[in-house]
């Protein structure tokens, strides 16, 4: 797997072996939000094209939609986030991962953030 790239609205991308995104929100997002419970999916299927609202987070504190890191096509939801919106704040870098998407430009992934340049980007922000 390659490591996770990460854009300036906290979500994260890993691309896997077989060339699938999975795409999910930092730690940093889920700390900022706090206790989540409730996550709404894209549809299976769906066309994203990046930077659009792709999936909404509600925590007790707020709302937030989550905008698309890449391009591509929904190909699976991360269903166990419907009954356990919590995993997002256990392991949001793990199995708190949001959906996987087929990447329709690969290009856009190596213009996001690396890990070094993305906890740059959090220690602007305090």
């Amino acid at each position: 797997m390659i490591e996770a790239r990460f854009t300036e609205d906290h979500a994260w991308v890993r691309i896997d072996e077989d060339g699938i995104a999975i795409i999910g929100i930092s730690d940093y997002a889920q700390e900022q939000l706090g206790d989540i419970v409730y996550v709404q999916l894209p549809d299976l299927g769906r066309d994203l094209v990046q930077g659009e609202d792709c999936t909404l987070i509600e925590s007790v504190k707020t709302t937030s939609d989550v905008k698309c890191p890449l391009s591509g096509r929904v190909i699976e939801v991360n269903e166990i986030l419907l009954d356990e919106p919590d995993k997002l704040n256990e392991a949001a870098l793990d199995e708190g991962w949001l959906f996987k998407v087929e990447p329709s430009d690969e290009a856009e992934y190596e213009d996001l953030m690396d890990a070094d340049d993305y906890e740059d980007f959090i220690d602007t922000l305090s």
